[in-house]
Protein backbone atom coordinates (compact mmCIF):
# COMPACT_ATOMS: atom_id res chain seq x y z
CA UNK A 1 0.00 0.00 0.00
CA UNK A 2 2.92 2.50 1.00
CA UNK A 3 4.90 1.71 -2.40
CA UNK A 4 1.01 2.19 -4.49
CA UNK A 5 0.84 5.29 -2.24
CA UNK A 6 4.47 6.41 -3.36
CA UNK A 7 3.98 5.91 -6.99
CA UNK A 8 0.42 8.32 -6.73
CA UNK A 9 2.66 11.02 -5.01
CA UNK A 10 5.32 10.77 -7.36
CA UNK A 11 3.21 10.75 -10.85
CA UNK A 12 1.22 13.90 -9.15
CA UNK A 13 4.48 15.76 -7.78
CA UNK A 14 5.97 15.03 -11.55
CA UNK A 15 2.41 16.18 -13.18
CA UNK A 16 2.51 19.31 -11.18
CA UNK A 17 6.08 20.02 -12.47
CA UNK A 18 5.00 19.54 -15.45
CA UNK A 19 2.10 22.32 -15.53
CA UNK A 20 4.43 24.88 -14.25
CA UNK A 21 6.60 23.80 -16.92
CA UNK A 22 4.13 24.60 -19.37
CA UNK A 23 2.85 27.75 -18.11
CA UNK A 24 5.78 29.64 -19.49
CA UNK A 25 5.04 29.37 -23.15
CA UNK A 26 6.60 30.73 -26.02
CA UNK A 27 6.28 30.34 -29.87
CA UNK A 28 10.20 30.44 -30.49
CA UNK A 29 13.27 28.78 -29.02
CA UNK A 30 14.38 32.00 -27.52
CA UNK A 31 11.33 33.32 -26.04
CA UNK A 32 11.12 29.87 -24.32
CA UNK A 33 14.93 29.57 -23.08
CA UNK A 34 14.67 33.17 -22.06
CA UNK A 35 11.26 32.30 -20.31
CA UNK A 36 12.61 29.86 -18.09
CA UNK A 37 16.13 32.23 -17.54
CA UNK A 38 13.10 34.96 -16.05
CA UNK A 39 11.48 31.74 -14.05
CA UNK A 40 14.65 30.46 -12.87
CA UNK A 41 16.08 32.38 -9.54
CA UNK A 42 19.49 31.77 -10.07
CA UNK A 43 19.28 33.55 -13.12
CA UNK A 44 16.61 35.72 -12.97
CA UNK A 45 16.81 39.66 -12.96
CA UNK A 46 13.18 40.06 -11.60
CA UNK A 47 12.65 40.72 -8.05
CA UNK A 48 11.09 37.89 -5.68
CA UNK A 49 7.57 39.19 -5.60
CA UNK A 50 7.38 38.79 -9.64
CA UNK A 51 9.34 35.79 -9.93
CA UNK A 52 7.20 34.02 -7.89
CA UNK A 53 4.06 34.91 -10.10
CA UNK A 54 5.28 35.05 -13.14
CA UNK A 55 4.10 33.17 -16.35
CA UNK A 56 6.11 34.75 -18.69
CA UNK A 57 7.47 37.83 -21.00
CA UNK A 58 5.47 39.23 -23.78
CA UNK A 59 6.66 39.22 -27.04
CA UNK A 60 5.40 40.73 -30.38
CA UNK A 61 4.67 37.60 -32.86
CA UNK A 62 7.74 36.18 -34.25
CA UNK A 63 8.18 38.14 -38.13
CA UNK A 64 10.56 37.02 -40.43
CA UNK A 65 10.67 40.13 -41.81
CA UNK A 66 12.64 41.54 -38.63
CA UNK A 67 15.51 38.92 -39.75
CA UNK A 68 17.79 40.84 -41.46
CA UNK A 69 21.18 40.11 -43.54
CA UNK A 70 22.84 42.75 -42.58
CA UNK A 71 26.78 43.65 -44.65
CA UNK A 72 29.00 43.52 -41.82
CA UNK A 73 32.31 45.93 -41.66
CA UNK A 74 34.91 45.82 -39.12
CA UNK A 75 36.24 49.15 -37.74
CA UNK A 76 40.08 49.77 -37.27
CA UNK A 77 42.05 51.12 -35.00
CA UNK A 78 39.27 51.82 -32.56
CA UNK A 79 39.68 52.74 -28.67
CA UNK A 80 38.58 51.70 -25.95
CA UNK A 81 35.79 54.59 -24.74
CA UNK A 82 33.62 54.36 -21.44
CA UNK A 83 29.68 53.21 -22.30
CA UNK A 84 27.72 55.36 -19.97
CA UNK A 85 25.11 53.23 -17.98
CA UNK A 86 21.99 53.40 -15.61
CA UNK A 87 24.56 53.90 -12.72
CA UNK A 88 27.92 56.06 -11.87
CA UNK A 89 29.17 52.96 -13.44
CA UNK A 90 31.49 53.28 -16.96
CA UNK A 91 31.73 50.23 -18.81
CA UNK A 92 34.31 49.86 -21.50
CA UNK A 93 33.66 48.86 -24.96
CA UNK A 94 35.10 48.93 -27.78
CA UNK A 95 33.59 50.14 -31.42
CA UNK A 96 33.70 46.60 -33.42
CA UNK A 97 31.82 47.21 -36.63
CA UNK A 98 29.38 48.31 -38.46
CA UNK A 99 26.22 46.65 -39.97
CA UNK A 100 24.11 48.18 -42.76
CA UNK A 101 20.83 46.60 -43.70
CA UNK A 102 17.50 47.59 -45.16
CA UNK A 103 14.40 46.95 -42.82
CA UNK A 104 10.79 48.29 -43.87
CA UNK A 105 12.11 49.70 -46.99
CA UNK A 106 14.70 51.49 -45.80
CA UNK A 107 18.61 51.36 -45.05
CA UNK A 108 20.13 51.84 -41.81
CA UNK A 109 23.39 52.03 -40.72
CA UNK A 110 24.10 50.52 -36.93
CA UNK A 111 27.14 49.87 -34.57
CA UNK A 112 28.17 46.76 -32.79
CA UNK A 113 30.60 46.79 -30.17
CA UNK A 114 32.63 44.68 -28.14
CA UNK A 115 32.33 44.16 -24.38
CA UNK A 116 36.52 44.58 -22.98
CA UNK A 117 35.50 42.88 -19.77
CA UNK A 118 34.06 39.82 -21.21
CA UNK A 119 37.48 39.13 -23.33
CA UNK A 120 38.65 37.15 -20.88
CA UNK A 121 36.04 34.53 -20.69
CA UNK A 122 35.74 31.64 -23.33
CA UNK A 123 32.19 31.72 -24.00
CA UNK A 124 32.29 35.35 -24.90
CA UNK A 125 35.13 35.60 -27.06
CA UNK A 126 33.51 35.98 -30.45
CA UNK A 127 30.58 37.67 -28.73
CA UNK A 128 29.10 41.11 -30.03
CA UNK A 129 26.48 43.44 -28.22
CA UNK A 130 23.93 45.86 -30.34
CA UNK A 131 22.18 48.07 -28.99
CA UNK A 132 19.45 49.76 -30.54
CA UNK A 133 16.59 52.54 -30.31
CA UNK A 134 13.46 52.04 -32.07
CA UNK A 135 10.02 54.16 -32.52
CA UNK A 136 8.20 51.59 -30.54
CA UNK A 137 10.13 52.78 -27.42
CA UNK A 138 8.02 53.71 -24.87
CA UNK A 139 4.98 52.98 -26.31
CA UNK A 140 4.77 49.07 -26.75
CA UNK A 141 8.35 48.27 -26.04
CA UNK A 142 11.28 49.46 -23.42
CA UNK A 143 11.40 52.93 -22.80
CA UNK A 144 15.29 53.17 -23.07
CA UNK A 145 15.76 51.07 -26.27
CA UNK A 146 16.89 46.90 -26.39
CA UNK A 147 19.54 44.58 -27.09
CA UNK A 148 20.94 41.72 -29.47
CA UNK A 149 23.08 39.21 -29.14
CA UNK A 150 25.52 38.86 -32.13
CA UNK A 151 29.05 36.37 -32.81
CA UNK A 152 31.40 37.93 -35.31
CA UNK A 153 31.12 36.65 -38.38
CA UNK A 154 33.33 34.75 -40.65
CA UNK A 155 32.93 37.27 -43.61
CA UNK A 156 31.38 40.02 -43.86
CA UNK A 157 27.63 38.99 -43.98
CA UNK A 158 25.48 38.38 -40.85
CA UNK A 159 22.52 37.90 -39.92
CA UNK A 160 20.88 40.29 -37.37
CA UNK A 161 17.43 38.77 -35.94
CA UNK A 162 15.59 41.46 -34.01
CA UNK A 163 12.76 38.48 -32.94
CA UNK A 164 15.68 38.23 -30.24
CA UNK A 165 16.14 42.08 -29.19
CA UNK A 166 15.72 41.40 -25.27
CA UNK A 167 15.48 44.29 -22.69
CA UNK A 168 17.86 45.45 -20.17
CA UNK A 169 18.16 43.88 -16.74
CA UNK A 170 17.18 47.76 -15.53
CA UNK A 171 14.10 47.27 -17.01
CA UNK A 172 12.88 44.33 -14.56
CA UNK A 173 15.05 46.11 -11.21
CA UNK A 174 16.70 49.08 -10.45
CA UNK A 175 19.98 47.57 -8.63
CA UNK A 176 20.98 46.45 -11.94
CA UNK A 177 23.53 48.74 -14.16
CA UNK A 178 22.74 48.43 -17.79
CA UNK A 179 24.85 49.99 -20.61
CA UNK A 180 22.82 52.92 -22.06
CA UNK A 181 22.18 52.73 -25.97
CA UNK A 182 23.80 55.35 -27.77
CA UNK A 183 21.63 57.95 -29.79
CA UNK A 184 23.67 56.74 -33.06
CA UNK A 185 22.12 53.61 -32.80
CA UNK A 186 19.09 54.75 -33.36
CA UNK A 187 16.74 52.57 -36.29
CA UNK A 188 13.75 55.05 -37.53
CA UNK A 189 11.23 52.93 -37.96
CA UNK A 190 9.10 50.58 -35.74
CA UNK A 191 10.86 47.62 -35.19
CA UNK A 192 7.70 45.15 -34.10
CA UNK A 193 9.72 42.52 -32.93
CA UNK A 194 11.30 41.17 -29.79
CA UNK A 195 10.41 41.53 -25.95
CA UNK A 196 7.89 43.82 -25.35
CA UNK A 197 8.16 45.98 -22.30
CA UNK A 198 7.79 44.88 -18.57
CA UNK A 199 4.48 46.12 -16.81
CA UNK A 200 4.33 44.89 -13.40
CA UNK A 201 0.65 44.80 -11.44
CA UNK A 202 0.16 48.21 -9.45
CA UNK A 203 -0.25 46.38 -5.58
Amino acid sequence: MKTLLSVILGFIFLWSCTQKKQQLQGDTEFQRELNAEFKDASKSPLKDKDRRDFKGLEFFEFDSTYVVSASFKRTEDEKPFKMKTTTDRLATYVKYGEVSFTLNNDNFQLNVYQDQDLLNEEEFEDYLFLPFLDDTNGEESYGAGRYIDLKIPADNQITIDFNTAYNPYCAYNEKYSCPIVPRENYVDTEVRAGVKDYKTLVE
